[in-house]
């Protein structure tokens, strides 16, 4: 046997490449209609997504032709009736292909477990203060900046959506897009909540605080990923208020939208422009709908719910700053940092590339529970 993880496992494995291969036919049966080419950005949305996915079906179907190859060699090569050299050639060649298979089935495990809904997308991230009154929106500007930090060394474009600054300049609430190569990919291992442990500036007495700050990350979805009917939306054009700008309070250019299904709300007013801010709100409110829809994809296929690493649980604690220490602390990877500022700095790859392969494990022992449950 040439799987390493189990025929089992494999078998698991098989059936959503044969999802995949079938997605890619329908894929191409779309590109090829002339009609497409009348919604530019349609097409060049499903052109993306064809790129993406060829990759592993073409990796896919090599496999099959080479198991294909691989029956033959061996039928001739027990084939005692047959010409004794003929049947030492066939041996060989069975050899080899059994050589090719077992790296291919590798290649396609790898590819398998790393490809995820969104993950080469731009990713929306939401930063809002949770308990801890005015230290929480004061940690939540630090997070903002540590990711702002963060994108900068990877090359990301970062655009401000939306934002409620305070008056001692945190935030009860940002939200930012990050544009660029595996943004999503690489920050969605940030969702959850994220304990600061330190003396505040508002503390007059020098005791320690305890706060804290939740991170959603999602994939950014495009106009032809969420299809919204006007029907479904409730905008209202308001006054805007609180601290950012003296602009604020005195417009109207507010916008708040209300997806009316599914309740969800998003509220911007950065902007002077009413159209931008409803733009901006739109690209919010449709990346929040595409996680839902994502997410009701998967319980459809049957997957198992979203590992730990992943999952973007606000209530859970995933990590926890602690400045008398001068320690960062993942807990889904118990991995400990003694370098908070340069944290806060950005400098995350440690700790990314930790939580990155500590998801590939779970992943893969997810598809081997579940192809002992099959």
């Amino acid at each position: 046997m040439v799987f390493s993880t189990g025929w089992r496992l494999w078998c698991c494995m098989f059936d959503r490449l044969d999802e995949l291969d079938k997605h890619l036919v329908e894929l191409e049966k779309k590109l090829a209609d002339p009609e497409l080419a009348k919604d530019p950005q349609r097409y060049t949305a499903l052109a993306r997504e064809h790129g993406s996915l060829n990759k592993i079906v073409s990796s896919y179907r090599k496999y099959k032709a080479l198991k294909t190859e691989l029956e033959e060699a061996q039928s001739l090569a027990a084939d005692e009736e047959g010409d004794g050299e003929l049947r030492e050639l066939a041996r060989e060649e069975a050899a080899e292909k059994e050589r090719q298979l077992a790296q291919l089935s590798q290649k396609l495990t790898d590819m398998l477990l790393s490809k995820d809904e969104g993950v080469d997308r731009n990713a929306i991230v939401e930063v809002r203060a949770g308990t801890g009154g005015d230290e929480a929106a004061l940690f939540s500007a630090d997070i903002f900046r540590m990711y702002e930090r963060f994108a900068q060394v990877k090359g990301w474009k970062m655009e401000i959506l939306s934002s409620s600054p305070t008056e001692l300049g945190g935030f009860r609430e940002v939200v930012f897009s990050l544009s660029g190569p595996g943004a999503y990919g690489t920050m969605r291992y940030e969702s959850g909540g994220h304990r600061v442990q330190r003396v505040p500036k508002t503390e007059t007495q020098g005791r320690i605080h305890t706060s804290l700050v939740t991170v959603a990350v999602l994939p950014e979805a495009q106009e032809v990923d969420i299809k919204i009917p006007d029907d479904d939306l409730r905008i209202e054009r308001i006054h805007g208020g609180g601290p950012g700008g003296q602009s604020v309070n005195k417009t109207s250019s507010a916008v708040r939208v209300t997806h009316i299904p599914s309740g969800a709300i998003v509220f911007c007013q950065d902007e002077r422009s009413q159209h931008r801010n409803l733009e901006k709100a739109m690209r919010i409110l449709r990346s929040r709908l595409l996680e839902i829809e994502v997410e009701r994809k998967e319980k459809e296929r049957g997957d198992l719910r979203r590992s730990m690493v992943r999952s973007g649980d606000r209530s859970e604690k995933v990590r926890t700053y602690n400045f008398p220490q001068n320690r960062v602390t993942d807990h889904r990877v118990n991995v400990s940092i003694y370098d908070l500022q340069g944290v806060l700095e950005g400098k995350l790859d440690e700790l990314t590339s930790a939580l990155v392969k500590k998801d590939r494990e779970e992943r893969l022992r997810n598809l081997n529970l579940a192809s002992r449950e099959d």
